[in-house]
């Protein structure tokens, strides 16, 4: 007969406690997870819902290290993304890599119907022209770079800065997408072109990835319009979706912080005046027992 090993509970006290950069908190090992890639380690159910989040917004499909100062820049395997979150999770992030995939290759496209989610092989040219394109499916025929019927001896129409992404995702997504409104749900960035999604909130809008603020109406720079003078005039005004009181007190709070920093600025600045030369003295000073020789 064995008996199992008794573990006395001042043994399991003295295990050590990793902690975790997402919540600070400190966990037991078996409670973290280390990122292959990068060796990077958190608390798993932090590195859960950090992924769960990313997959839902659907904005980024290779998954980064949470932490932004990653040395290696460290990336998800699939296999780990697959063992923390739920199967129809899981699905909804292969699709998204699946149509980045096609979305970035030069030789496929999808098919423009909204009701085809067939996707379309082009024939592979060094220069990028316009070219026709049958689905095999729906036996569509279309233009290869502006997605809408074939039309031999004619340019395409231009190009706009807010066009959605029908033209680039499948059947289901495009028919939710297809609107002829200003104010569609999806738009480029006007300073690197990544898609940005708005589904509510004021008309100020920030790129996750380049940082640079726009107007979601008419993408005119926002970067040095601390007041939103923008939404005061021109085909603009009155769109900033805040009521008046709230861009009043948003002005005010601007106005405060730099008016507070001149006043601090004013008052510190006499003291500093008269702070100086026994700064300087206190420099001169140390500078000179620095070349004093050591006493014998």
């Amino acid at each position: 007969m064995t008996t199992a090993r008794y573990r006395p509970t001042w043994d399991l006290a003295l295990d050590p406690l990793v902690s975790c950069k997402l919540c600070l908190g400190e966990f037991p090992l078996e409670q973290m997870t280390t990122i292959t890639q990068c060796q990077c380690v958190f608390c798993t159910l932090c590195l859960k819902q950090y992924v769960e989040l990313l997959i839902k917004e659907g904005l980024e499909t290779a998954i980064s290290c949470p932490d932004s100062a990653c040395p290696k820049r460290g990336h998800l395997l699939e296999n780990e993304i697959e063992c923390m979150v739920a199967s129809e999770v899981m699905q909804r992030h292969k699709k998204l890599q699946f149509e980045r995939e096609v979305l970035l290759d030069p030789c496929l496209t999808w098919c423009p119907s909204s009701s085809c989610q067939a996707v379309c092989q082009l024939k592979e040219t060094e220069v990028a022209l316009p070219q026709l394109v049958q689905c095999a499916v729906c036996t569509l025929e279309f233009c290869s770079a502006c997605k809408a019927n074939w039309h031999p001896g004619q340019a395409c129409p231009p190009p706009e800065n807010n066009l959605p992404i029908t033209a680039f995702l499948p059947g289901e997504t495009s028919s939710f997408y297809k609107s002829d409104d200003d104010d569609g749900p999806i738009k480029r960035c006007p300073k690197c072109k990544v898609y940005i999604e708005r589904d509510e909130g004021c008309a100020q809008m920030m790129c996750k990835n380049c940082k640079h603020a726009f107007c979601w109406y008419c993408l005119e720079s926002l970067d040095d319009d601390f007041l939103l003078i923008h939404f005061d005039k021109g085909p603009c005004r009155n769109k900033l979706g805040h009521s008046r009181s709230s861009v009043i007190w948003h002005r005010t709070q601007v106005v405060g912080i730099f008016a507070g920093f001149g006043l601090l600025l004013l008052v510190a600045s006499p003291f500093l005046l008269l702070a100086t030369p026994f700064i300087l003295c206190c420099k001169c000073k140390c500078s000179k027992g620095d070349d004093d020789p050591f006493p014998t």
